[in-house]
């Protein structure tokens, strides 16, 4: 899918700022996609964007309403029925990364198909992919991977990307996830492609390339967690990677959403996740650790990066805090 920008940013009736998570991650990598935002009377969320009604948007050259928050469940509510439908009419496209598909609303989606309009639900993908043939194939390719869920390897892989393409380098952020999509304007949900086909998915999304090319591909889970280590291992399988990152939040009790598992030890995950990528590419390397420090202080922080870095001798920054600009110098030649 490809999603065309400048976008509206909507965040409909957001009880909170974390309700729109989606949206503000969007509107921090890409701002100059993101025009405005669209909220109703009761949104208690704001990115700090202009407000903007529908007609103000087009007016202002808006392509796509980008549904950017997130309820209970996922749902889409009655009371943004009128919003899209209007959407619409005003000629935009509507790009959604809820669990409910806005495509299954029949009046959106006749209006929609009337009107020469699309619908992305991006949770959702589109097309169909072949199993992964596991040849080798041309560009190089590097992968976040992490200890747990939700530590930052998007974030780590944008960092990368930013700092690579500041240098000159031949390099592409490829999303699997529904941020990421809306942040890049197209990719693959991977979390809800067909097991058989997670691997195959990600070779059509990392194609062959230039020999000096980079794709930074997205992370997703993590084969530590009993949930979902196994579009982990897919990614890592489909992306054949010259290189991984390790990303890590070391402040948790214990694995996302698992109580009963703690997080594992960082050189014991680092060699998994190279034993996993050396069956797709037996050169695969661990170039450095992206660490979450946000919840350290700076005088905590900088002395965990430093002794992580002193065990493992591998380059350990915070991209938020400091950058990535030593895990890009210790990138394979």
């Amino acid at each position: 899918m490809t999603i065309e920008h400048p976008y509206l940013m909507f965040l409909g009736d957001a009880a909170d700022q974390l309700a729109a998570k989606t949206a503000a991650g969007v509107a921090h990598w890409r701002p100059e996609w993101c025009l405005g935002q669209f909220r109703l009377p009761d949104c208690h969320a704001d990115l700090g964007l202009p407000d903007m009604t529908l007609e103000e948007a087009q007016q202002a050259g808006v392509k796509t309403l980008v549904l950017g928050v997130a309820n209970r469940g996922g749902v889409i509510s009655e009371s943004w029925i009128a919003v899209l439908d209007e959407a619409l009419d005003r000629g935009f496209d509507i790009a959604s990364g809820l669990h409910n598909k806005v495509a299954d609303i029949p009046a959106i989606a006749d209006k929609a198909a009337g009107l020469g309009r699309q619908i992305f639900d991006v949770r959702h993908p589109n097309r169909s992919f072949d199993v992964a043939s596991g040849k080798k194939r041309s560009g190089k390719r590097l992968l976040t991977v992490g200890t747990d869920c939700s530590v930052g390897k998007m974030y780590a892989s944008l960092a990368l990307e930013k700092e690579m393409r500041a240098r000159g380098m031949s390099a592409d952020f490829r999303a699997t996830g529904q941020t990421g999509i809306f942040i890049a304007g197209d990719g693959i949900s991977v979390d809800a492609v067909v097991a058989d086909f997670i691997s195959g998915s990600v070779e059509w999304l990392a194609p062959e390339n230039e020999p000096e090319h980079w794709d930074l591909i997205e992370g997703q889970g993590s084969l530590f967690h009993a949930s979902f280590a196994g579009v982990t291992m897919g990614l890592i399988h489909g992306s054949q990677p010259d290189a991984l990152v390790m990303c890590h939040e070391p402040t948790r009790p214990h694995m996302r959403g698992l109580p009963d598992y703690k997080l594992p030890d960082l050189e014991l995950c680092i060699s998994r996740n190279l034993e996993a990528a050396r069956l797709t590419n037996p050169n695969a390397t661990c170039i450095g650790v992206a660490v979450n420090t946000a919840a350290m202080g700076e005088e905590e922080a900088l002395a965990y990066l430093k002794e992580t870095e002193r065990a493992l001798g591998l380059p350990t920054q915070d991209p938020v805090r400091h950058g990535v600009d030593r895990l890009v110098d210790n990138l394979p030649a």
